[in-house]
């Protein structure tokens, strides 16, 4: 199934799952590295919502409607000002170069059709020494990991279009991104915590 399909038609199953998953620390970790003008990417149903200073100014885009109008009751309920959606998709982010001072993607790079188009495009947003955070679940180094993922990737490319065997490290790393960090954090090395700047 193509991702914006699958997105848009599992909308609210999604949402539902992503709120009983247990890396809300995590999220809460990432956002917290975040300053100036901030684009969140795929932000999906709006979990990070809750763990955005008001004082920081966010646009998030995605290319499921029906995310971003989840995400949209989100910011009703919260009463957050300093947020703007837009329908959008990542490999052709209509923004200028140089516009954001962060960037931040949280389990977004498993679903993008072509991840490095994705990635040169934050590269390109990104201002001069700007910072993109990026909480991603990957392709594991244990083969025996690999072997589960592999099994659970049928579900998941069949219903949503997203892949659990991506390589996000090595894409990243190929992009021009600089002083590049990397934190594991759960499953030894599927959940990685990568801070880059421009």
């Amino acid at each position: 199934m193509k991702p914006k399909n699958g997105y848009n038609k599992w909308a609210k199953f999604y949402d539902y799952i992503e709120n009983k998953m247990p890396i809300g620390k995590f999220k809460k970790e990432a956002v917290s590295h975040l300053k100036g003008k901030v684009l969140e990417v795929g932000i999906g149903s709006g979990a990070n919502l809750k763990y955005y200073p008001k004082e920081i100014e966010v646009i998030g885009l995605d290319f499921s409607k029906e995310m971003l109008n989840l995400a949209e009751k989100k910011i009703e309920k919260l009463n957050l000002k300093n947020i703007t959606l837009v329908e959008m998709n990542i490999e052709n982010i209509q923004f200028p170069n140089n516009s954001f001072d962060s960037v931040l993607s949280t389990c977004v790079f498993c679903t993008v059709p072509n991840p490095q188009k994705g990635l040169e495009e934050i590269y390109r947003v990104l201002k001069p020494g700007g910072s993109a955070i990026f909480l991603e679940h990957m392709k594991s180094k244990n083969s025996f990991i690999n072997f589960f993922l592999w099994i659970l990737n049928f579900l998941t490319i069949n219903i949503l279009g997203t892949s659990l065997l991506r390589e996000t490290e090595k894409t990243i790393r190929r992009i021009g991104f600089k002083e590049i960090k990397v934190k594991n954090l759960m499953m030894k090395d599927v959940l990685r915590l990568i801070i880059v700047k421009k």
